[in-house]
């Protein structure tokens, strides 16, 4: 006890330190700040310092609030060479020389990341409102009588985040307010139930043509390149190996029981009762079921969600101008369209359970707010990383990584794709985005590649090591997500996610080696399989497989020397 609070002294000591420091450095020096500043520290290896540095903090401390405060802070003084005043206004309203949002006010107040908050919002509400009508207790019902085990929980999880491939956000909340009920009631983990969504959410979507992810994959392809930004995603398929072999994985740990790293202990202490292990996130809290409650109150909004957002989508894109329905979704705004879609959902929702008779009118009302508070969280969570993302982008970290890509390209040949995989994967774990990251790797691919397989190879694997960046990283808007809609402590789905998509990603990086030398994927993706099946069949003969249920006398949880 008496260590625990001299380590609080020191910390904040170190804390008050730094700041007086910076104080001093800003009264002893003039910093003059014109239309072409350009911090010292731009383009260098030291604009990754913030984000790993938040990274690294979070999963020391539990505290990601905290964490991604303190990188955003430390970004705005590298970029303002240290001077706290000009920091300060960066970091709060700071824009790039192009305009776009840096600062934590216009990253709230840009369109696109306002559409999301908007989306959060709207989609708290719809949950809050099936669950006030009885229709996640009905459904967990229903479920319970037809799913038997964990295993059927785990792989009915699976199944649904896959059928929800229209948009990441959209699948993490949706598919974790549906299966909440029963993967709780089968006593599998929220780490677990984490993990299973954010595997189906981002992988799903950049394999499936028609999805937000198509729509900015094809948007990132210059309009002057060779060949259509649509045509090189469809060609990407089954090029992207971090996508398809986390699919496999997902089944093989299901089905053979096998799981390893932290997600080992979280499993067993919710075998022995405690879902959670570390205890219960805010907003976990479940009201009292409605006993009028039925299954189509939970389906029948799910499905006009599903059906409002795809067609909230392509109307951005143009559809009903005349555009068609692949080419209205490759020029779709998704933000928007899940707007769109949300509103739609939510006003079929009120008449359908008014007319139900399964709420009242001030249920409803109540919903609002409830609905609000449930995603204050993520909300907060978001705007921090966003500014964070902000911060890096104000340091040229996405420079420093193109001109590292662009410059070692052409002398590697059949080894790029593995070294563009490894870069993204990097790139979108620093700054917590994949769009924004193969938006600026898939320019200097085609640079390198204007046409052929090697192109296409290489894009794949841009998109494939985006995706798993964004997979690993605590400041993912998709990893946040799904921690949202699994209502799982953040950190702990961060820790308990990242051996397993690291293991899919080693694998995936061998595989890219096999796909520049041998140029087809009929060859890369069977080599692929084998090696990522060959590699769980080893994990499970050194950590063995779990038992089918853990009987105990007692609540207490496992710890990691028990597992």
């Amino acid at each position: 006890m008496k260590s625990s609070r001299a380590m609080k002294r020191v910390g904040v000591t170190l804390i008050l330190l730094g700041v007086m420091a910076v104080v001093i450095y800003t009264l002893c020096t003039t910093l003059e700040v014109g239309p072409d500043y350009q911090s010292k520290y731009y383009a260098t290896w030291v604009s990754l310092l913030p984000p790993i540095f938040a990274i690294l903090l979070a999963l020391a401390t539990k505290e990601v609030y905290f964490s991604l405060f303190i990188g955003a802070v430390m970004g705005a003084l590298l970029y303002a060479n240290f001077d706290a005043e000009y920091a300060f206004t960066t970091m709060l309203f700071g824009t790039t020389a192009d305009g776009d949002a840096a600062g934590l006010i216009p990253k709230i107040a840009d369109s696109w990341n306002a559409g999301i908050l908007v989306f959060l919002v709207l989609l708290g509400i719809l949950v809050a409102l099936m669950n006030k009508a009885g229709g996640s207790a009905a459904f967990g019902r229903w479920a319970s009588a037809h799913i038997k085990t964990r295993i059927g929980a785990q792989l009915a999880t699976i199944a649904l985040g896959i059928m929800i491939f229209v948009d990441d956000y959209f699948n993490c909340l949706t598919v974790g307010s549906v299966m909440r009920p029963v993967t709780d009631g089968h006593k599998v983990s929220r780490a677990k139930l984490a993990y299973l969504i954010d595997a189906t959410a981002a992988p799903i979507c950049i394999i499936a043509p028609i999805s937000s992810w198509a729509a900015a994959v094809t948007s990132s392809v210059p309009d002057d390149a060779e060949i259509n930004g649509f045509q090189v995603f469809l060609k990407t398929i089954p090029y992207n190996f971090y996508a398809i072999l986390t699919i496999i994985m997902m089944i093989y740990i299901t089905v053979r029981r096998v799981d390893y790293g932290p997600m080992k202990r979280h499993e067993y202490n919710a075998m022995k009762g405690d879902l959670f292990t570390n205890g219960k996130v805010e907003g976990a809290e479940e009201p009292e079921p409605n006993p009028k409650g039925h299954v189509l109150d939970l389906i029948l909004p799910v499905v006009v969600l599903i059906g409002g957002c795809i067609m909230g989508m392509v109307y951005t894109g143009g559809f009903f101008e005349g555009e068609s329905f692949i080419d209205a979704f490759a020029n779709a705004d998704a933000s928007v369209g899940l707007v769109y879609g949300a509103f739609i959902a939510l006003i079929f929702t009120f008449f359908y359970y008014m007319y139900r008779d399964v709420i009242t009118f001030k249920d409803f009302a109540a919903c609002i707010p409830r609905g609000f508070i449930a995603m204050v969280a993520p909300i907060l969570i978001l705007a921090l990383a966003w500014t964070l993302s902000g911060m890096t982008n104000l340091l040229g970290a996405n420079v420093f990584v193109a001109d590292l890509v662009g410059g070692s390209a052409a002398a590697l040949q059949a080894f790029l794709p593995v070294v563009v995989f490894l870069v993204a994967l990097g790139l979108a774990f620093a700054t917590g985005t994949s769009w924004g990251t193969f938006g600026i790797l898939i320019p200097i691919v085609l640079g390198v590649f204007s046409s052929g397989e090697m192109m296409v190879i290489s894009i794949s694997a841009c998109l494939a090591g985006a995706v798993c960046g964004d997979h690993c990283s605590p400041i993912s808007d998709t990893t946040i997500m799904a921690s949202a809609g699994a209502q799982s402590n953040h950190v702990n789905h961060v820790s308990t996610q990242l051996p397993y998509a690291l293991t899919v990603a080693a694998v995936s990086a061998v595989t890219y080696i096999v796909a520049g030398f041998a140029k087809s994927a009929w060859i890369a993706l069977p080599v692929g399989i084998a090696l990522m099946i060959g590699t769980l069949i080893t994990i499970e003969i050194f950590t063995g497989r779990e038992p089918l249920e853990v009987k105990t006398s007692s609540e207490e949880t496992v710890n990691e020397e028990e597992v």
